[in-house]
Formats: C-alpha cells, structure tokens, sequence
C-alpha cells in the first residue's frame, strides 16, 4: 500500500489531544501530542484547537479526511456521538460515524456500551478504536489508566467489557488520604509492588475483601514492614492485583493470554503483574488508536 498520507487520526480524550498522519496500510508518518483535552481547549473551540493541531497536516495535503475518537465525541466534548450497543464490530463503528462541520471533512467515532448482569450500564469511549487497532479476532485485552477497561473480543466483536476505577481508586488515595502520609517517594519499587500485586490478589477468604486490605497500606509502612519510598508502588500494586483478580472473575476462566494497551511504563506494570498470575502479557503497539482509526475509516469508505 502507499505511504502517501490518507488519514488524520485524532485521539481525543480528557487531558490530551494525540494527532496520528496515518498512511493508507496504517503506518504512522508523522505525530502531535498537545495539552489539549476536552477540558483544556480554551471556551470550547474544538474547532479552533483542530486547526492549530493539525492545519499544516490539511494544507498540505488538500481533502485529507480526519477521524477522531475519544471523549470528544462524550456530552462534554465537539458533538455527542451515541453509543454503539455491544456486540459491536467495525462495521457498527464504521457505520454510526458522526460528521461534524470543522472546516474541513471530519467525523468521531461513536463509543460503545454494555448492560451488565445486573442491569448496570458501562461505557467505553476511544477504547474501542484502540480494539480494533490490534487486528485481533479473539482474545482479551486491558486498558489500563484512570479508569481500566478488561475487553473482550471474540468473532472481531467487542462482545462484552468491563471497568474498574483503579487509576482514580489510587490517585485519590495515595494523594488525599491517610494512607498516603507515610509515602516517602513515587518513584517505582519493584519489590513493593510485587508484595501488592500478590496481596491484592489473594482469595480474600478469611483474609477480607479489598477495602479491608487497603488500610495495609498504612500499618505496613506504620510498623516498617515496607519502607517508606516502597509503599507508594504497593499501593498500586494492591490495587491492580485486586482489580485482575477481579477480571478474571468477571471473564470466568483466567485468560491464556492479554493484551496490554496503555503508556508504556503503565503497561509494564500490568505485565508484571498479569505474569506473577501466570498470565502471559503482550503489549500492544503504541500507535494502536491510529491503526484503529484507520481500519474503521477504511471500512467507512473514507480511506481506499
């Protein structure tokens, strides 16, 4: 397939606005990262803060279509793009694109929601493109951040998924409660991580559930059985071990293999942690919101 550029890929979420020049086979050409999430963009001029981004990319390649997916496309964000019903495929997604008018031909991707046993709603937004990035037709992926979605993929359907609050669950506490006041650093200790992926997943029989286990977090350091400047990585580590433990619940059967979408130092640490469970970790590529974006606009009839 050419090189020659044939798509702008735009991750849009809540802090960040990550731009993708994107060759017809997928391949990324050229890349923009700005402050500028959906609650960064000054007045709420999305149409402004695209052209700053990307306008260079637009002049000098008239016509290119631009694809966008992430919280953009949330009630807070451009224009609401409705939800896609799981099961939901690239067709779905290709299907159910939302154009909007920025000067230039562009259009969000739609999220994706789910109904749980129980009747609860869950909603995904800008996951799914990263999904469809990997090019996979079964199998499980985690996308590990503020809020860490476990997806699940069979037949190239997101047929269900699930979301734990674990990077929020650990900024909160690690930030604004006691059990951060014994913290003497940040940095990543690998041994006091280990110590809280594998506490965190124990079965909590006889041991209590996870909030009865978080308070560890400070009597740990309290009686300095883990040392200040570890207790910030056990912390994370209690928490990603709980909330794997708890994925592999909601799956029903521990899962062979998954796939890790995320920051690279993030992502290392879920392989880490899915491998102390003797589950084998394989971290996606880095441009996986790019190459989703691209298989959806190809199948949009919007790249050739």
């Amino acid at each position: 397939m050419s090189t020659q550029p044939a798509l702008v890929a735009l991750d849009w979420g809540t802090t960040s606005l990550r731009a993708y020049l994107v060759a017809r086979d997928g391949a990324v050409t050229n890349r923009i990262e700005r402050p500028l999430g959906i609650l960064n963009v000054p007045q709420g001029d999305f149409a402004r803060a695209f052209r700053d981004c990307v306008g260079p990319w637009l002049a000098a390649h008239p016509g290119l279509p631009a694809l966008a997916s992430g919280m953009i496309g949330s009630r807070q964000g451009w224009r609401e793009a409705a939800y896609v019903a799981c099961p939901a495929g690239i067709d779905a997604l290709a299907g159910a694109l939302l154009e909007v008018d920025a000067g230039a031909e562009f259009r969000i991707v739609p999220g994706v929601s789910v109904v749980d046993g129980d009747g609860v709603p869950d909603v995904m937004r800008g996951e799914e493109t990263q999904i469809f990035g990997l090019d996979a037709a079964d199998g499980v992926a985690v996308l590990p951040g503020t809020h860490s979605k476990w997806v699940l993929v069979e037949g190239g359907r997101i047929t269900r998924f699930a979301t734990f609050m674990t990077g929020e669950a650990f900024a909160a506490m690690s930030g604004h409660t006691i059990l951060g006041r014994l913290m003497t650093g940040t940095g990543h200790d690998e041994d006091g991580f280990a110590r809280g992926v594998a506490h965190g997943g124990r079965d909590a029989a006889g041991r209590g559930g996870l909030l009865h286990r978080l308070f560890g977090a400070r009597t740990l350091g309290l009686f300095e059985r883990v040392p200040g400047h570890a207790l910030h990585s056990y912390l994370s580590g209690l928490l990603i071990g709980a909330e794997i433990a708890e994925a592999r619940a909601w799956l029903g059967r521990p899962p062979a293999e998954v796939a890790v979408i995320g920051a690279p130092a993030l992502a290392r640490s879920y392989a880490a942690a899915l491998g102390a469970g003797g589950i084998t970790a394989r971290i996606a590529p880095a441009d996986a919101a790019a190459r989703g974006a691209c298989a959806i606009a190809r199948r949009a009839g919007l790249v050739a």
